[in-house]
């Protein structure tokens, strides 16, 4: 279409107007439930409510919610322990050991914005019941085997906010939960988890985009804000999906390729990160969302020196880089709209023999 590890992350779910340039990414088909003695039984999907039939009414929302996180990370692990806190019902889904240590020590938080605390949160190694809101916060290259622990029956009812990197992923998460579950979204924030259940937040904000009508969205957007979220709805979807992507690719591409945080990368590579600031934005303007580049790089320019994007992080750590899907997207999207990218597919293909291992 036209989060974890610290580094400032953008992440995203798409909607309409795309660039169609590749397959959606090919993930399980819904899994019955299972209860905990592991018997299995095919659902009967429950119709949607009317929502279905009216893109603006509001999307109900209890207060407390039943909030599963897929993937308690850096970025799923802060907002875990925001909404518990804010006196939700929070279920994280996890491996076995995480799932382990969560139900024994919570989630312990270290923020300059929100403060020293500890969550209680329940966890598990899948999801056993309907919720009112998923967030999806594993990385892209774990999305399909992560998305096995969630039945789509569970969310009939409920939300699923996906909140990773890359746009390309959205068509199949619509076509495994229904398109009214799905809300598009990014988030701006630089959080870290240590250890299992441990959350260092580093940015003095956490800020939410979500994409859609304003008025069906606001229980939700009201739910993330009394959490400690700065979260507003914008109507353009396009907008707020590229509003990331031309700010992620070129942050994530430079600073993994040579290995620098943001303030070398300002002042060793102007040249290029000027150049890809100009790329990204001639494909964002080709798919329907104008950015301006002068924009974009002067946010680049407000950044900490020591800044780090969470591919170079994984690249570090050694683990699998979302190369696919941030640079990858970004080419395709190209390709799709006949704009030139050489500096893109320069770099695309220097950390590509580097992708699967991050070194």
């Amino acid at each position: 279409m036209c989060k974890e590890t610290r580094g400032l992350t953008w992440l995203s779910v798409s909607r309409n107007h795309r660039c169609e340039g590749r397959q959606p990414v090919p993930l399980p088909p819904a899994t019955p439930a299972r209860g905990r003695n592991g018997a299995g039984r095919v659902p009967t999907r429950k119709p949607e409510r009317n929502l279905v039939h009216d893109d603006n009414a509001a999307a109900v929302i209890p207060s407390p919610a039943k909030v599963a996180v897929l993937g308690p990370g850096g970025v799923g692990g802060l907002l875990a322990a925001l909404l518990s806190r804010a006196g939700h019902r929070v279920i994280c889904i996890a491996s076995e050991e995480t799932a382990n240590t969560l139900r024994s020590t919570g989630i312990q938080v270290r923020s300059g914005q929100f403060g020293g605390f500890t969550a209680e949160v329940e966890a598990d190694t899948a999801l056993r019941e309907p919720v009112d809101l998923c967030l999806v916060t594993v990385k892209h290259t774990a999305l399909g085997s992560a998305l096995e622990r969630v039945p789509a029956e569970h969310l009939t009812d409920g939300l699923a906010l996906p909140l990773l990197n890359g746009i390309e992923h959205v068509d199949a998460l619509r076509a495994r939960f229904g398109a009214r579950r799905v809300v598009p979204a990014v988030i701006r924030v630089e959080s870290t988890r240590t250890s299992p259940g441990v959350i260092e937040h580093g940015s003095p904000f956490t800020e939410i985009d979500l994409a859609g009508s304003p008025s069906r969205l606001a229980p939700l957007a009201a739910l993330l804000t009394a959490a400690g979220t700065k979260t507003r709805v914008l109507p353009g979807e396009d907008a707020v999906l590229w509003a990331k992507l031309a700010f992620l690719a070129p942050f994530a591409l430079l600073t993994t390729r040579y290995r620098l945080p943001i303030g070398g990368i300002r002042s060793e590579r102007r040249e290029e990160l000027t150049a890809l600031v100009e790329e990204t934005t001639a494909v964002s303007r080709a798919c329907g969302a104008p950015m301006d580049a002068a924009q974009v790089l002067a946010r680049y320019d407000a950044f900490p020196a020591g800044s780090k994007s969470s591919m170079q992080r994984d690249a570090e750590a050694g683990r699998p880089l979302e190369l696919d899907a941030i640079g990858g997207a970004l080419l395709r999207a190209a390709t799709q709209h006949g704009v030139p990218t050489p500096l893109a597919q320069k770099l695309v293909s220097e950390l590509t023999p580097h992708a699967a291992t991050g070194v």
